[in-house]
């Protein structure tokens, strides 16, 4: 049985720690919110703990899935930190969507302190995380990776190393980047239908059985027809996620005119009150000009 910590329990990160427990390891949680670690422990028969430092104490492997760099930096780094409860040769594993900037500096840090320190991002949404489908894309040195890759297995349909320290991130960069994009336009395409008078429905019967397919027409088309926008992954956290794309490509002298169109669209959907919609809301937007 395998000691591991996790440190955060939103919608991704408490059913993730449930798999783990289900797995078989042994796993001691810590949430901001204290109530919801002692409801995840009195559910699953793992533990809670009362900080990161506490919660990582003994723990081979630690995971976090919390918001933005900020959070993380609090979770890892200080006297109650995850850090300072690590023992030496013990690996943390970050699926939290952050910076490229943050992976590295806290990759220093653990090393510093004796640590693994693998960057590990997820694509799913809350079912691929309650079904334990979620694609986990990683970086780091190989021999972390490789440690961290079968607890990882409790939780993810793919898992891949894609570089060294940051890869992950960057991949995930990717990922959103390529949702903006898609979503943008199955919006359009399933707007100008109903404005052409079509049936949605026999429209995307259609066309989803060829070059038009994609996984967000499969599993979003039938509630953004019915208006409905609380199924996944929420407009804050896209943009969020896309400031750091954009932010990045400033970096890297990458040019992304989709994506920050996108994320424009994304920000008047803010402004209509749909910061927590999911990301298919970019119709809202649309329906919204008519």
């Amino acid at each position: 049985m395998t000691k591991v910590a996790f440190l955060g329990l939103g919608v991704m990160g408490y059913p993730m720690a449930a798999h783990l427990q289900k797995a078989g390891h042994e796993v001691t949680v810590y949430n901001r919110t204290t109530a919801k670690a002692e409801a995840w422990a009195a559910e699953t028969g793992g533990r809670a703990a009362a900080t990161p430092r506490e919660a990582a104490a003994e723990a081979q492997f630690v995971m976090a899935c919390v918001g933005n760099d900020d959070d993380l930096r609090s979770v890892c780094l200080g006297a109650d930190g995850a850090f300072a409860g690590m023992a030496s040769g013990s690996t943390f594993v970050d699926h939290t969507t952050v910076s490229a900037q943050v992976t590295r500096e806290l990759y220093t840090a653990a090393q510093e302190a004796g640590l693994g320190f693998v960057d590990a991002p997820i694509s799913g949404g809350q079912a691929g995380a309650e079904n334990g489908a979620l694609s986990i894309m990683c970086g780091g040195d190989a021999d972390q990776y490789t440690k961290a890759e079968p607890i990882m297995a409790a939780y993810a349909r793919i898992c891949r190393r894609i570089g060294d320290s940051g890869a992950g991130q960057m991949t995930k960069m990717c990922n959103q980047i390529a949702i903006a994009g898609l979503v943008q336009g199955l919006s359009e395409a399933l707007h100008f239908a109903e404005k052409a008078g079509l049936d949605g429905r026999a429209v995307v019967e259609v066309i989803s059985q060829g070059a038009a397919g994609s996984w967000q027409m499969a599993n979003r088309y039938e509630t953004m027809l019915d208006d409905q926008f609380d199924h996944g992954f929420a407009v804050d956290w896209m943009r969020k996620d896309l400031g750091i794309c954009l932010d990045t490509a400033d970096d890297i002298n990458a040019s992304l005119p989709v994506t920050a169109l996108v994320d424009q669209f994304y920000k008047d959907v803010q402004k209509l009150g749909g910061g927590r919609w999911d990301t298919s809301a970019l119709i809202k937007r649309l329906r919204a000009l008519d």
